[in-house]
């Protein structure tokens, strides 16, 4: 079989997401919505993407990025409205906690992150922002 690299990668994607949503609960995840034209997406990219996840959201909520221009795996196919790039959902179980749409800039997107962190069940959450070190409960920096 002759597959090229994108269509390798969009099998590796389906699988992954068909596997992961097979296996009973889901747990949370966060799910970008960017186009390859977007600006404010490479923004993100360049200052928040590279440590999310390090964090403790990222850790909770694992980031999954699709691409608004493709067709999204059928799994991702019910989050209907999503219009501008970037637009985050935080999801649980399937269903949509809360949504970031545009990107404020760093320290307003971990506020509202941790705004909608803590509406997920046994969360506690803090506006994390890594570079400042902030403490977390437990003893440490995010």
């Amino acid at each position: 079989m002759n597959l090229n690299v994108k269509s390798f990668k969009q099998v590796m994607v389906f699988l992954t997401i068909t596997l992961g949503f097979s296996w009973g609960t889901r747990a949370a995840e966060l799910v970008m919505f960017e186009s390859t034209m977007c600006e404010w997406c490479d923004m993100w990219h360049e200052e928040v993407g590279v440590i999310y996840a390090k964090t403790t959201q990222g850790k909770r909520a694992p980031l999954r990025r699709l691409d608004i221009d493709e067709e999204w795996p059928k799994a991702y196919g019910v989050f209907k409205n999503v219009e501008y790039t970037p637009t985050f959902l935080l999801v649980e179980d399937g269903q949509v906690i809360g949504r970031i749409i545009g990107y404020p800039g760093e320290s307003f997107f971990w506020e509202l992150l941790s705004q909608l962190m803590e509406k997920l069940p046994n969360t506690q959450s803090h506006a994390c922002v890594p570079e400042a070190g902030v403490a977390i409960a437990g003893g440490g920096t995010c």
